[in-house]
């Protein structure tokens, strides 16, 4: 077993041990290795371990590596700001967006799906906290961003994701996705035949808070791969 298959390991018990205390099904609960700045190598030996998910942020290093990957089974993530003259790669190469906050991307992304592929499952992107540093839709902005994003034919509009302003404390880590939640139940109601099913929320900090108000994917990478080290990464184009 190796450090990586070991943590990833533990990390399973975690989440299986909080969707427990929640009163959930753990399999409601999917783990994302957020992979970015890891090696192909490090991503084979999660993979060995049972891993399926990978969530990456940087398009360049992305596709470095599902070429290098392309012999596994892998469902591919993108979860990293999505500039406009980027789009037509994510659309053709990934399975998930997690980061979407604005139409003209989801309309971009919509439009560049290759006709032989499913549809691309997205995830709006909203900014919980009202961080000026942060990307996503305001709350208030987000049901009419929502119901246009609806109207595409090659996306399927899955849920929500979120990264909170950082709180070391776990009661008040679960204010900002209790209010997610409410916001995903309020677009079920406005939008019945929208597969609205993913809350994306929760990182290797907050993940137990995360699960406690419902997250259904938790985005986990330093509890997975250990700190990681920027200094040798090319800058992405």
């Amino acid at each position: 077993m190796t450090q990586i298959t070991d943590r990833l390991e533990k990390l399973h018990f975690q989440i299986n041990t909080a969707a427990e205390m929640a009163n959930r099904p753990p399999q409601t609960v999917q783990l994302l290795a957020v992979s970015k700045t890891r090696t192909a190598d490090e991503l084979r030996q999660a993979w060995s371990g049972g891993q399926r998910a990978f969530g990456e942020n940087y398009l360049q290093e992305a596709l470095d590596k599902i070429e290098a990957l392309q012999d596994l089974d892998i469902s591919w993530h993108f979860i990293g700001p999505i500039q406009s003259n980027k789009t037509r790669p994510i659309a053709e190469n990934f399975d998930w967006v997690h980061s979407v906050d604005r139409f003209k991307v989801a309309q971009r992304l919509s439009d560049q799906r290759p006709a032989a592929m499913p549809p691309l499952n997205i995830c709006l992107q909203v900014n919980i906290s009202e961080e000026a540093s942060k990307s996503g839709v305001l709350p208030t902005d987000l049901a009419a961003l929502a119901t246009e994003v609806a109207t595409l034919k090659n996306i399927r509009l899955r849920g929500l994701m979120a990264i909170p302003a950082s709180n070391d404390d776990p009661q008040q880590q679960r204010r900002p996705f209790a209010q997610m939640n409410e916001l995903l139940q309020a677009l079920q109601q406005q939008l019945p035949n929208q597969p609205l099913d993913t809350l994306s929320m929760g990182m290797s900090d907050d993940m137990e808070a995360a699960i406690f108000e419902g997250a259904t994917i938790v985005r986990i990478g330093t509890a997975l791969f250990g700190p990681r080290d920027y200094s040798h990464r090319a800058p992405s184009p």
